[in-house]
Formats: C-alpha cells, sequence, structure tokens
C-alpha cells in the first residue's frame, strides 16, 4: 500500500488491484532535463509503450504541485516534457514541502518512490556512477546508494560513459549490489554496447533475473542492476564515444558546470559532437530497458491464488443434487 504523502495513479491503482506486474519509470529522462524535443516526447511514447506491450503497467514517477506521484498520466506530455526541477533522492522532502510545480525524479528519487509503493521493477536509460577524481572530489552519485538500499530489480544500458565505469562496478560490489549482465558478457557503457568490462554475471531470461531477486530479497538484500547493451545498429563505437566525452567533459568544465548540472552539460555536448547520434540511440535503449523491464517484471508476479476448482482436486460437486443416501 501506497505510504502517506505518495499518490497513485488510477491506472497503476487498478493495475496492482488486479494483480499485473508494474514497471516504475523516470521522469526526467522525458524533461527539458533529459533529452530534447522531439526525442524526449518520441521517447515517453516508445517506454509506455513497450511496457504496455510486454503485459504491465508503466508508472511513471514525479513530483506535481507538491505531490509525490508514481502513475502520472503519460498523456500530460506538455507537462511531462517540459521545464522542470530535478529531484534526486534528497530532495523529494524538499519538493514535497515546498510544492513544486513539476518535479522530474531522477533514478535514486524513482527508486526510493517505486519502494514506497511496492513496485518491483524499474527501467531506466543510464545510471550515475563514480566519477573520474571521485577520491578527490567524493563525487559519487546517489543512484548507486539507491540502488542498494531499494528492494527493486533496476534495468539500465550501464553507466554513462563519461563516468569512472571500473570504480563504479566496484562501488556496487562494495555495496552489495547484484549486477547482472541482459545476453551480455561485458558491461555496456550507455550508448556503446560494450567498455570491455566483464560484469560479475549473466542472464539470458527474465525467469532467471527472478529467481535471483527472490533469492537477493529473501537473504535480506537490497536492489538489483540489470544491464543491457543498447540494441544492435543503434550504439556507438566506444573509441570515439569515449573522445567524444572527453571532449564534452572539458567544454563543460570550460563552461564552469560542476555538480547535478554537470551530467546534462555533457549529455548536450555530446549530443552536438556525435550529430545528434546519441539521442537516437538514448531513445532506443530506453525503449529496450522498458521492454526488458517489463518481462521481468511478468516473472515477478507472484501466482493467482488457486480457485476454488483448484482446491477441489479439480471437481466442484453440484451443491443442488440431491443428497445421496
Amino acid at each position: 500500500m501506497p505510504v502517506p504523502n505518495i499518490t497513485l495513479g488510477p491506472t497503476v491503482v487498478e493495475a496492482m488491484n488486479a494483480r499485473r506486474p508494474v514497471v516504475a519509470l523516470e521522469s526526467t529522462i522525458f524533461s527539458h532535463l533529459g533529452l530534447p524535443a522531439p526525442f524526449n516526447t518520441e521517447a515517453l511514447r516508445r517506454c509506455t509503450a513497450a511496457v504496455a506491450a510486454g503485459g504491465a503497467q508503466p508508472a511513471l514517477t514525479a513530483v506535481i504541485d507538491g505531490q509525490a506521484t508514481v502513475g502520472v498520466d503519460p498523456e500530460a506530455a506538455e507537462l511531462i516534457c517540459g521545464p522542470a526541477r530535478k529531484v534526486a533522492a534528497r530532495d523529494l522532502a524538499v519538493a514535497m514541502a515546498q510544492g513544486w510545480s513539476y518535479g522530474a525524479t531522477t533514478v535514486s528519487a524513482s527508486l526510493t518512490l517505486a519502494a514506497s509503493v511496492g513496485i518491483e521493477v524499474f527501467a531506466t536509460g543510464g545510471i550515475g556512477g563514480v566519477h573520474h577524481g571521485a577520491e578527490l572530489s567524493g563525487d559519487i552519485s546517489a543512484d548507486l546508494s539507491a540502488l542498494a538500499r531499494r528492494p527493486v530489480v533496476t534495468v539500465s544500458a550501464g553507466a554513462k560513459v563519461f563516468l569512472d565505469l571500473a570504480r563504479t562496478l566496484e562501488y556496487l560490489e562494495t555495496m552489495s549490489v547484484p549486477v547482472l549482465g541482459w545476453g551480455c558478457d561485458e558491461l555496456p557503457a550507455f550508448h556503446a554496447r560494450s567498455s570491455g568490462l566483464a560484469v560479475p554475471h549473466r542472464v539470458d531470461s527474465a525467469a532467471e533475473v527472478a529467481a535471483v531477486a527472490r533469492a537477493h530479497w529473501a537473504l535480506g538484500g537490497g536492489g538489483i542492476l540489470v544491464v543491457a547493451p543498447v540494441p544492435e545498429g543503434h550504439g556507438l563505437d566506444l573509441d570515439e564515444l569515449l573522445a567524444a566525452s572527453a571532449e564534452a567533459e572539458a567544454a563543460a568544465e570550460a563552461d564552469g558546470v560542476s555538480g547535478a548540472a554537470l551530467t546534462p552539460a555533457v549529455l548536450g555536448h555530446l549530443a552536438r559532437l556525435t550529430d545528434g547520434r546519441v539521442l537516437s540511440a538514448n531513445v532506443a535503449l530506453a525503449e529496450n530497458n522498458a521492454a526488458i523491464g517489463a518481462e521481468i517484471a511478468l516473472a515477478l508476479k507472484p501466482p493467482d491464488p488457486p480457485s476454488l476448482n483448484e482446491l477441489n482436486g479439480g471437481i466442484i460437486e453440484d451443491s443442488s443434487s440431491e443428497p445421496r443416501l
């Protein structure tokens, strides 16, 4: 059941009451903080459609007029894809108390809301991670601690390529977060299909992920990260991407950008340096992750309770018949 101050959208309430699987989605990727128009509206349409096509209910998270909401109506695209204030987990209470008109939720905030209402699967584009030079700056994304704390399966295309991916994997290990490669043996690098780093474990089906999740949670574990490569034909060459990322980081630093504003700024420069190819890749990988999330949510769905007929061994006698002598 939802906790106080969190609103569930009517379609999410209906799905939960009917014991249908639900997949949470963040809103930052669809707002002006994530993808530019028209890529954001296209991503919103394709991601929600992919979840629905997989037999699950999409549950878009956001803060609307100070109300934390799980299940924002995707038809409200003008609001969802418009200007927003960024809401990470640390900002949720502030956004609610101060009545922010539209707070777009990041991975950490979306995981917090999903776990609070009992949603077990969350699909996104890429997660944050450990930044280069974090040993001096301490710049480690709150996404990683949220992944560790919240008992939710997160599906992503790995972490952004301009992060320190090796240290991100190490940090996830330290936080006891299982990292599962969806049909892959190497960690995806967001817009590139592989970073060259091995994932700890490979899975090849939603049933495998569900089995791992049930065992992990039975042992008191938190979140699980499933990493899926950007679909074939949509990814960028890793070397090209790394070179463009280095140039994009340098441009952002020259602009004096830091902190929470750094990632959107770097992604903006990347879009320019790759002639928009990272934007098309982002939409494709987000849609793919949403579809995988629906598969996993369906695999995690508890079995329906047995019917009276099943409980009776498959035979129900007609109670109106004459009693036997």
